[in-house]
């Protein structure tokens, strides 16, 4: 390229961006500070002009981007660090944001598009969402450490329930739960002490001696020192489950990728 060009394009390109690039004399032509400042830049440009053809190809495969996973307060207790090191293990690009919720107001966060997966409670609608158990576990009765019967050493029935306090699930906000009490144990003939809607809670309110709760087993991994989990004898041995559960219309592929990591088998 002859000279006379080179200057006119080099003109061209100052009147563009509006400064002198180049500082010129007779003898030498270095670049000004301008100039300096936007050879980086260029560059930079340039490198990720070049990265951006694998960088579709990666997202289109799942294998980068952000996937937003909603998780219920119970799942906490032990599935969901589980579930998120065995997302790091197969998607180490991807990065993951974790938000806590209960189940209803997960389904509505997907609606609405805040997340992609959402770890709760089987009862969204079939027709809207795919589920898929990742969990079962037994109900277990939370009692007061010094309680009479938290020092049996078989499972305990309702009849010897049948005098105590009970602390329950709000049949509005933690309906799953209630449910699943309901169905499984003739609760009607206990006293209600409290309604509340989380198992955090609940536990707590069981170590102030408030009352006793039926819980989740994995309930006994919270720490409290006041409380002795017991079993109980029920209709079915693990009537509490945990899903994951995404929309039937989602097409992201890191959401369908980290869905393949995802089965009862590779959480236990």
């Amino acid at each position: 390229m002859t000279q006379p060009p080179l200057s006119r394009q080099i003109q061209r390109l100052e009147a563009a961006v509006g400064v002198q690039l180049l500082a010129r004399n007779n003898r030498r032509v270095e670049l000004t500070e301008a100039g300096s400042a936007f050879l980086v830049e260029s560059r930079r440009l340039l490198s990720v002009a070049d990265a951006a053809p694998e960088v579709a190809r990666l997202v289109a495969a799942g294998s980068v981007g952000v996937l937003r996973i909603g998780f219920t307060a119970a799942s906490a207790f032990d599935l969901m660090g589980t579930v998120l090191n065995r997302i790091a293990e197969a998607m180490p690009e991807v990065s993951v944001e974790v938000k806590e919720m209960v189940t209803r107001d997960q389904l509505t966060a997907m609606d609405h598009g805040e997340i992609d997966l959402a770890i709760g409670r089987p009862s969204a609608d079939p027709d809207i969402y795919h589920s898929r158990a990742l969990k079962s576990e037994a109900l277990v009765v939370a009692l007061p450490a010094d309680h009479p019967l938290a020092k049996r050493t078989r499972p305990l029935t309702t009849d010897d329930l049948v005098n105590e306090e009970l602390i329950m699930h709000s049949p509005v906000d933690a309906k799953y739960f209630y449910d699943i009490v309901v169905r499984m144990l003739p609760v009607s003939r206990w006293r209600y002490a409290h309604t509340v809607s989380q198992i955090l809670t609940m536990v707590g309110l069981v170590a102030a001696g408030r009352g006793i709760a039926f819980v989740p087993a994995s309930a006994s991994q919270l720490g409290f020192g006041k409380v002795k989990f017991v079993p109980i004898v029920t209709h079915e041995p693990r009537p509490v489950e945990l899903h994951a559960i995404w929309r039937r219309d989602e097409r992201r592929r890191i959401v369908h990728r980290a869905l393949e990591h995802l089965h009862p088998e590779n959480l236990s």
